[in-house]
């Protein structure tokens, strides 16, 4: 895992680089930046759009700024800013926003940490008062109690992020190789094991002290705001912050190594070989840092790519290939990796490299070749600052990293003048002939797969028995902080104001003639187009014993057309700058587009080829058979993949298609001819089963005369849908095991089949579950997680589509704690039955309807809108009379609610776990005993 962590998901503030023509390369996003006394910078950006507004602290510390023996203090101090502070109680930080209608979140990464909100514009000050309280008025509630609570949560999130997953510890291996001992680059942001563990009270208190002043950190607010009034606030909620010690930047430190280092691991959990081949390269916004960006994409990532060619065309040693750099702050690294077919030696993998790099070297690129990676760019400016939290992370990254905030149009330029020179000096400078890292990750027992000369690495696991074990800072004395005086009452929250209106943006209809229907929105802000095309059937439709068409068949109409080969119809899509993808579901095959509005006829016009010339190239069909039996049985080496499959499985039956994996089986996608997919495609492919959504900078005039093409091309067929039997189960609970031995965290899953999207209890289901698991709020959540420190986060949901979906309660919750957090499950369940108090059912009608200020913000949540609406036939105002049933929902709708779907004396119980030391115990819980499966499902 080469990225950073977040304290719900993961962040990745890295620089963003964009490219566009002559005309549009000096667009930057508006601000005005500022300094307090203090040293805290801020930057202003308006944006009316919508009634909403983010608000950004970046904080300059990541894992870089610890030291050996400490590390992770970055990443656990990012949980411990989400506790509590001196005016703001414990676990409210996540509840205040989401009360507000807001979502929030933060993220660890090398170089830095940073905290976020959205909210509606009327809650601004509210996050203003409580931002600034973590960060002047947090140490006196950092207790042990706080602290050894949430040291919990992060070793279950390196439990289940790194430790119980394929390949985990790749990222430890790459940088204990590439970087010295003392180097800021070569520990893990999650920390290790033993750190968090030996972590003290007194380590955390003089972190915030160091790193977490004013002088440290970009304040950065975006959207619609009153720019007068909100300086005012943040004079007064921040300017009386002390500042703290100067922190002195870090210099560049990139790294050199003199001889190539091999070195190889037995992963508990991989199911084929994985080769990495890292090159140390120079940091960030340097010349060369650009140009490796460029070789990466030239090198890699595309099918007329050198690596590309030899590794998956000519030699088929692995399903796909990736090249990349790394920009950091103070040094960089190019990353090669490949996941071979589960025989392939890794040895081999490693000379088709080098002769890629070779081939690279004889044959070069084109000019074209390098116009075309560009042009891949300008869209994907626009889709990067097409929310206002898009646009607060650009400009606090950019400040910081750099001074200043409009180094966006800087980097631009220094993007656009990368020439095919500069590309191969960086090449011959940083990764021809010179000496690199390289891991063999492989089976467990596969020793024979490793490349030659590697050495054996040695990585420290954690033991089962070792979940248990008390932290060393259990007996620490208590570090009492006085509390820090203000200028005025800072216990009294901020009165937010009136809540915006909501303003659902104008819906247009049209249809076919053949009935293909289509609706739209015409949004302006930006000049972009995103459109899809949805076919209802997918995997509803596919033959219940050959599992896999439908699948194979979205597939491989991406490879190529009539006229088009593959690398062709790749490199026409690229030349647009646009962005088409196909893909397959349970009951739909879309493709879906995203463009710029200049480029929409061209872009259409492909999408449209692809549609209705398709290529059934043979070639592609058998890599992408290839490909997707690696990927089905990498997936059983997934507990949480695993989890999914069989708990579908178990929910539906095995006569029914929903209990079958979209991929199939290894047996069944061997099964598959071109001939299958061939009659699917003129089965199935029908218009008066499809919509088209159409969400951008187009009117509707312009978009449906675009689409009356189709009224000649996609002639009306009639389609019958599949029936399938739904199961008879006995009305009582079963518990289902399946064995991962050495486990560090067992992956729970716990439910039964419910109703399908438009039955009448469905939405008023969803707001009956919000504070029982449908948040971070939720109860499971607060007891699993913040009380218990059991896990990394624990849900409960309604699935649901055109057919009936389940209700499933699910979390990954270290070893040791298995049998308890199933429990808990169980209790929070049948407690619901009675109600929840009035505060709660208050919160949980606020955060439903104030949510929607910002629920249809960006292009894509717009079209998600108009796919509700074209799949369940919802009204165009269904938002608004989802709002009413909120607003009305009682506590009896509640408990009869729960009472009727939520029974846990009937419901399926899965543990995927470490059987030897888990199974015997599961037995306490009176559910009988556990009936032990295999990774498909099987009884053993």
């Amino acid at each position: 895992m080469r990225y950073p962590s977040g304290i719900l998901f993961v962040i990745l503030i890295s620089v963003l680089f964009i490219g566009c023509d002559k005309q549009s390369s000096e667009l930057k996003i508006e601000n005005e930046k500022y300094t307090l006394e203090n040293g805290l910078q801020v930057i202003l950006h308006k944006d009316k759009s919508d009634p909403i507004v983010a608000v950004a602290v970046l904080y300059h510390v990541g894992s870089n700024r610890e030291v050996k023996g400490r590390t992770g203090f970055a990443h656990l101090f990012e949980h411990i800013m989400f506790q509590e502070s001196q005016h703001i109680p414990q676990d409210q930080f996540f509840k205040k926003i989401q009360n507000a209608g807001g979502t929030l979140n933060g993220g660890t990464w090398n170089d830095g940490t940073i905290y976020f909100q959205v909210v509606p514009n009327n809650s601004l000050e509210m996050v203003l008062w409580m931002e600034s309280d973590r960060m002047g008025f947090l140490l006196s509630t950092v207790t042990q109690e706080a602290f050894m609570n949430q040291q919990s949560v992060v070793q279950n999130e390196k439990r289940q992020r790194v430790d119980n997953e394929p390949y985990g510890h790749t990222s430890y291996v790459i940088n204990k190789l590439l970087y010295p001992e003392d180097h800021p680059y070569n520990w893990q942001t999650i920390g290790e094991m033993e750190d968090l563990r030996n972590a003290t009270l007194a380590d955390v208190h003089e972190f915030f002290k160091k790193w977490y002043g004013p002088n440290n950190a970009t304040l950065v607010i975006a959207g619609d705001f009153d720019n007068e009034q909100t300086k005012n606030l943040v004079e007064k909620y921040f300017g009386e912050i002390q500042r703290r010690e100067e922190v002195k930047p870090l210099d560049p430190m990139p790294v050199q190594i003199d001889k190539t280092r091999k070195a190889y691991h037995e992963d508990n959990f991989a199911k084929s070989p994985e080769l990495n081949i890292v090159f140390p390269t120079p940091q960030q916004f340097i010349k060369d840092d650009y140009a490796l960006k460029f070789f990466g994409e030239l090198f890699a990532q595309s099918k007329k790519s050198p690596l590309y060619k030899v590794v998956v065309e000519e030699k088929k040693l692995a399903p796909s290939v990736s090249a990349y750099q790394n920009s950091q702050e103070i040094a960089g690294e190019f990353t090669i990796t490949i996941r071979a077919f589960p025989d392939k030696s890794l040895d081999e993998v490693e000379q088709a490299v080098m002769e890629a790099f070779k081939r690279f070297d004889n044959e070069g690129f084109t000019e074209k070749d390098l116009s075309r990676v560009k042009a891949k760019i300008e869209t994907q400016f626009y889709n990067q600052i097409s929310s206002v939290l898009g646009k607060s992370f650009q400009l606090a990254s950019y400040n910081t990293f750099t001074g200043s905030p409009d180094f966006i149009t800087t980097d631009l330029q220094n993007l656009l003048s990368v020439t095919k020179e500069d590309i191969m000096d960086a090449y011959d400078k940083y990764i021809k002939g010179k000496p690199y890292v390289a891991t063999s990750f492989v089976p467990k027992g596969n020793v024979q797969l490793v490349a030659a000369n590697s050495e054996k690495y040695p990585i420290v696991e954690e033991k089962l028995e070792e979940q248990s074990k008390v932290s060393s800072s259990a007996g620490m004395e208590e570090i009492k902080v006085d509390k820090i005086e203000s200028a005025f009452d800072r216990n009294i929250e901020p009165p937010a104001g009136p809540d915006p209106l909501l303003n659902l943006p104008a819906i247009w209809k049209d249809e076919l003639s053949n009935g293909l229907r289509i609706y739209g929105i015409e949004q302006n802000e930006l000049p972009l187009i995103n459109f899809s095309v949805t076919i209802r059937g997918g995997l509803l439709l596919d033959d219940i014993n050959k599992v896999g068409i439908a699948n194979l068949m979205s597939d491989v109409m991406m490879e190529g057309t009539k006229n088009k080969t593959p690398i062709e119809l790749e490199e026409a899509i690229d030349e647009l700058g646009a962005n088409i993808n196909m893909y397959t579901t349970k009951e739909s095959i879309v493709i879906d587009a995203n463009c710029l509005s200049s480029k929409f006829y061209e872009v259409y016009s492909l999408v449209e080829e692809i549609l209705f010339e398709p290529r059934w190239d043979e070639k592609e069909f058998e890599r992408i058979k290839r490909e997707t039996i690696e990927r089905i049985n990498r997936s059983k080496a997934d507990p949480s993949a695993v989890a999914s499959n069989v708990f579908d499985r178990l929910i539906y039956g095995d006569q029914n298609i929903f209990s079958k994996s979209l991929s199939g089986t290894e047996e069944t996608v061997n099964s598959i001819t071109i001939d299958d997919l061939k009659k699917f495609y003129s089965s199935y492919f029908v218009p008066n089963l499809s919509a088209i959504t159409i969400v951008g900078d187009i009117s509707d005039d312009k978009a449906v005369s675009t689409f009356q093409s189709l009224e000649l091309k996609w002639k009306k067929k009639e389609v019958e849908m599949k029936e399938f039997p739904l199961p008879q189960k006995e009305q009582k609970a079963e518990i289902y095991f399946v064995d991962f031995p050495d486990a560090k965290q067992s992956v729970i899953r716990i439910g039964n089949l419910s109703m399908k999207y438009n039955d009448t209890d469905y939405y008023p289901a969803t707001v009956m579950n919000y504070k029982l698991g449908g948040s971070f709020s939720g109860n499971v959540n607060l007891i699993l997680r913040e009380e218990k420190g059991y896990t990394y986060g624990a849900r409960t949901s309604f699935n649901a589509s055109l057919y009936p979906g389940y209700f499933v309660a699910s979390s990954s919750v270290s070893s040791s704690a298995t049998l308890e957090s199933v429990q808990i499950f169980i209790d929070e369940m049948k407690k619901y039955h009675g109600g929840i108090p009035d505060s709660d059912l208050e919160f949980t009608k606020n955060s439903l309807v104030r949510s929607n200020a910002r629920a249809f913000e960006t292009l894509s949540a717009l079209r998600g809108m108009l796919n509700n609406i074209a799949t369940y036939n919802l009204s165009f105002d269904y938002v608004k009379q989802r709002e009413d049933i909120v607003r009305n929902f009682t506590q009896d709708e509640l408990k009869a609610l729960a009472q009727k779907y939520i029974q846990p004396e009937r419901m399926t119980y899965l543990i995927i776990g470490d059987a030897r030391t888990q199974l015997e115990a599961l037995k306490q819980l009176g559910l009988g005993t556990p009936i032990l499966l295999d990774r498909d499902g099987n009884p053993l």
